[in-house]
């Protein structure tokens, strides 16, 4: 597979995470450059950085909060002086945290909107702006999930956040496939790893209890969500535009 994405520079947000290192790996091993961003120090990045490098790719990693839209400008105009514009773009940093409609506080509330839907829009508005300037084609792909569709009341931000960031994709994808500039969204289920593993983590025995639940009997992984990121990167996939890819294993059913 490795050439279908040559020349291309692919955005990644929360690419210190699981699923955001998989996205990572996977659009490299196509022949994407690579720009990694997060919120970690630049030494967290070092070990991904020399593993993309010595696949013969070029990779850098620029510390970004994404919730701060001057700073997600800072980077896309780093990224761009270094690898070129970037025409591959994956919003992926997300948090989340276990709470509910009697514990959930302004803050808990402000942050998951700040950074999985605010956050999400700058990256994503800032890179598209950039791609129409330049006069290219582009693809963005949202990280979202299945619970845009179902209300889990022990997630209320997270699925608040998740279900905003779907009309957010159909609006720009409605406004810019003129552009050629694809816009959908990933939607996985239980993954075994990222956010869901930190639910996993504080609550023994969900992991065990979700995993039950799947009508397909099996977790996500993260390399499952970055080869449906990447499928819908290719340059093969041209009529697909403000779709959601859902990949929930049935449980939405």
């Amino acid at each position: 597979m490795k050439g279908q994405l040559d020349g291309r520079t692919a955005l990644i947000s929360g690419a210190l995470g699981d699923i955001g290192t998989a996205i990572a790996r996977e659009l490299a091993s196509r022949g994407a450059n690579i720009a990694l961003g997060d919120v970690r120090e630049e030494s967290a990045a070092q070990a991904l950085l020399d593993e993309l490098q010595g696949s013969g790719v070029r990779a850098r990693y620029d510390r970004c909060d994404v919730s701060d839209p001057e700073a997600v400008q800072g980077w896309l105009q780093a990224v761009e002086g270094d690898l070129g514009v970037p025409s591959l773009i994956v919003p992926n940093a997300a948090i989340v945290t276990l709470t509910n409609l009697r514990t959930i506080t302004p803050d808990d509330w402000n942050r998951h909107l700040n950074i999985n839907l605010s956050g999400a829009f700058y990256m994503a508005q800032a890179a598209a702006l950039r791609l129409v300037d330049a006069g290219m084609p582009g693809r963005i792909v949202f990280i979202g999930s299945w619970v845009a569709y179902m209300a889990d009341p022990r997630i209320i931000p997270y699925c608040v956040s998740k279900a905003g960031l779907r009309m957010v994709m159909k609006a720009m994808a409605k406004e810019l496939a003129p552009n050629d500039i694809l816009v959908n969204e990933v939607a996985p289920g239980f993954v075994d790893a990222g956010v869901s593993a930190q639910v996993f983590r504080e609550q023994p025995g969900r992991r065990e209890a979700a995993a039950a639940r799947v009508p397909v009997q099996r977790m996500i992984t993260p390399e499952e969500v970055a080869y449906q990121v990447a499928h819908l990167c290719d340059p093969r996939t041209n009529q697909t535009t403000g779709s959601v890819l859902l990949m929930d294993g049935g449980l939405s059913l």
